[in-house]
């Protein structure tokens, strides 16, 4: 439920109708606005009696939310969100934000010549798997901490946030003690306790969608990190499992405008996961950003026939500037209408 108060209503209004929800057993969560402020009211299974609720002063009206995403709504929140990732801003509607590096840290020398790379050709941040979730219990599983710290030393060396994979509950002191943006992958979209544990600490959450996930599904797993109390969270599209087989996976560009249309939350695109092919990553990039994306995320590494993960979608150094370069002129265009 909703509660929608006055424009004149004063902030002892607000004050007095969050203690009379939470004296019927529920939270309140304000939410000011630039016109008004709204009370939601969260914890309730099923219809809630406004009877009462309506008549008190500064009330406007009540609005009814079924939704098992309530936070994540633009019921609740009609204003977009926008995500600071130390400095970089998500979701602020002007240029988009690129995301760029290896599926995988390997290396200090490789780590640090792709973020260089990366912040020449004017990405914004630096991707690398230190904790790696592999579908092959026999395949490489990445560097862990050790991978950790190369990616700092990659991030202090070009002065681009970092971010990587969370996987684990008990991980996210240690990850977040050398990551800006801390990604759960599809695999983890429904890690109920790992999400928890990301709604209690302050820092960006990149929260990608399963890959057999629903959109409802999808911001239901953004509610759980909402719920305990960080707002800081970025959707990304990562690509879903169909029956198609020439593809990695079928990158579902319709939800980006639903998700603007659902969610106050920035959305992000990863067209390397999605295609799992280097000669489409660059096209559906574009693709992502003339359907609304904030960013996209792309795997770029220095010599990616040597990858020890995800060789085939990573795209060269050229490649890499070459989109950087597509995307600056598409930018223009979509600015200049």
């Amino acid at each position: 439920m909703l509660i929608v108060m006055n424009h004149n209503a004063t902030a002892a209004d607000v004050a007095a109708v969050s203690r009379i929800v939470q004296g019927m057993g529920f939270r309140a969560e304000p939410i000011p606005g630039s016109e008004r402020t709204a009370i939601g009211v969260l914890g309730n299974h099923g219809y809630v009696e406004d009877c009462n609720i309506l008549e008190l002063s500064g009330v406007q009206r009540v609005i009814h939310v079924s939704k098992p995403y309530k936070l994540v709504s633009r019921d609740f929140h009609p204003e977009n969100t926008i995500v600071d990732v130390a400095g970089v801003k998500v979701g602020q509607g002007c240029r988009p934000v690129v995301v760029g590096g290896p599926c995988a840290v390997e290396s200090e020398e490789q780590i640090v010549k792709t973020a260089l790379f990366v912040k020449q050709c004017g990405g914004d941040m630096l991707r690398g798997g230190a904790f790696k979730p592999r579908t092959g219990p026999h395949t490489f599983q990445g560097l862990r901490e050790e991978g950790l710290k190369l990616l700092a030393i990659a991030g202090k060396a070009s002065g681009l946030p970092i971010v990587t994979e969370i996987m684990s509950p008990d991980n996210v002191g240690l990850v977040a003690e050398y990551a800006d943006l801390l990604q759960v992958g599809a695999r983890n979209m429904q890690n109920f306790d790992l999400l928890r544990e990301l709604g209690k600490i302050r820092k960006p959450i990149l929260l990608k969608r399963g890959m057999s996930a629903t959109v409802e599904e999808f911001l239901a797993a953004a509610e759980y990190i909402l719920a305990e109390g960080n707002d800081q969270v970025i959707l990304c599209e990562r690509g879903i499992r169909t029956f198609e087989t020439a593809t990695r996976n079928t990158l579902d560009l319709s939800v980006v405008p639903l998700i603007k249309e659902m969610t106050h939350l920035p959305i992000m695109v990863d067209p390397s996961h999605a295609t799992g092919k280097r000669s489409l990553v660059s096209p559906m990039a574009k693709a992502a950003l003339v359907a609304g994306a904030d960013g996209v995320l792309v795997e770029v590494h220095p010599e990616p026939e040597k990858a020890l993960s995800d060789g085939p979608q990573s795209l060269t150094f050229p490649g890499f500037e070459q989109m950087m370069k597509e995307i600056d002129r598409l930018t223009i265009f979509l600015q200049n209408g």
